[in-house]
């Protein structure tokens, strides 16, 4: 065992030519591999899919993350399918062994007054930025925020209607139109607040924009913002406004969907305005709900000392 395993580590080291730190990795993982194969005991060469079966549960047992395991399972099956390959063994008993599935993480979301902060934040002078770049970015906050647009949706946008436009906002009709996932389409209304941003940076856009430039939203150069482009500027205004979450656009769809969805508790509507296929999707949501509700019980009721 102890031989097999040595050999693969320096084919692993040697040939393969794996990083320090990989390796390191994959001999904990065949550590505990030998250690398995002697409390059962079986040799290594006669380890069966059942054992592997038994001795990733009792990882997960033992409270190894999912994804821990799963690179676990990796080093073993590169070790059986590298003996196979010799004729060492006759069949790889770790392959159609899958580690537990990892629970999805929820969606950050900004609390609302770090939305409202975020939104509202107004750059002076002493800044030193410009106007106009200050007002575009303004209104793709409240756009984002406001709206719950995806980055692509947003940068999607031409200054007007037309037959080659992916998405436009209809000003009079307080509405966005959008080129969702899937080449989708979707109408969402535009508030106020947005439609204030929209005006004063449509003001300034042909300052900056190319004359040729469809694009709702410019770079300094006069072209199409790109998403690069969009989540820096995003960076730096966060900053600017004291937020101390790291914020990123997509950030700001999860905090319009988590804040409407805690006002209304319309599950529908959010799925609709979102632009979900399928409203398991926007489910998710209904946990992040759930947790802000807990934590207004927790501080706010007398029976809620439950810990």
């Amino acid at each position: 065992m102890e031989d097999d395993i040595s050999r693969h580590l320096v084919h692993l080291e040697v040939e393969r030519r794996l990083a320090p730190r990989t390796l390191a990795m994959y001999a904990e993982a065949f550590e505990r591999l030998r250690r398995f194969a002697e409390t059962h005991p079986v040799a290594l060469r006669e380890v069966q899919v059942h054992h592997v079966r038994r001795w990733a549960a009792q990882l997960h047992g033992q409270g190894l993350a999912p994804r821990s395991i799963a690179i676990v399972l990796s080093a073993w099956r590169g070790l059986y399918r590298w003996l196979g390959r010799d004729g060492l063994v006759p069949l790889n008993p770790v392959d159609g062994v899958r580690a537990p599935k990892a629970a999805k993480p929820l969606p950050k979301a900004l609390p609302v007054d770090q939305a409202m902060a975020l939104a509202d934040h107004h750059p002076g002078a002493d800044d030193g930025g410009d106007p106009r770049l200050e007002a575009r970015d303004h209104c793709i906050v409240e756009l984002l925020y406001g709206c719950g647009l995806r980055v692509g949706e947003l940068i999607g946008l031409d200054v007007g209607a037309s037959s080659q436009a992916a998405g436009w906002i209809d000003a009079a009709d307080a509405t966005a139109h959008v080129l969702g996932k899937g080449s989708k389409r979707r109408s969402v209304p535009v508030g106020a607040a947005a439609l204030k941003a929209l005006q004063r940076w449509g003001e300034l856009r042909g300052e900056l924009a190319k004359a040729d430039e469809p694009a709702l939203f410019v770079s300094n150069r006069g072209t199409r913002l790109t998403p690069s482009q969009l989540r820096s500027r995003l960076k730096r205004r966060a900053i600017q406004a004291g937020v101390s979450t790291h914020v990123h656009p997509h950030m700001l769809r999860h905090s319009f969907a988590s804040h409407l969805l805690q006002s209304s508790g319309d599950l529908r509507a959010v799925q609709e305005l979102l632009g979900h296929a399928n409203i398991t999707t926007t489910q998710v949501y209904t946990r992040l709900d759930f947790g802000h509700l807990s934590k207004v019980y927790d501080a706010a009721h007398p029976r809620a000392k439950r810990k």
